[in-house]
């Protein structure tokens, strides 16, 4: 191995789906997110879906930041408006 190359690390690597309206059933980024995070060497740590609430995202955030089988928190959604808004 040449002194500029690394050995790959795999992560363990959760993903936070932020919405109002999606399910697991239609969550098209996290399964992309999932997908891609697999097929690049790294393992899916946890996946979750929570409303798009404070207390409900810092909730799962922490949950994650104190799990030590957890490197890396991927957070996707929230970006549409809903009735709320």
């Amino acid at each position: 191995m040449a002194e500029t190359e690394r050995a790959f690390i795999p992560l363990s690597i959760a993903v936070l789906t932020v919405s109002d309206s999606r399910s697991r059933a239609d969550d098209r980024s996290g399964d992309t997110l999932e997908q891609r995070l697999t097929e690049a060497g790294h393992r899916l740590a946890a996946r979750s879906i929570v409303p798009d609430e404070v207390e409900a995202i810092r909730r799962q955030v922490q949950g994650w930041i104190a799990d030590p089988g957890v490197d890396v928190i991927i957070t996707t959604g929230g970006t549409g408006f809903t009735g709320r808004d």
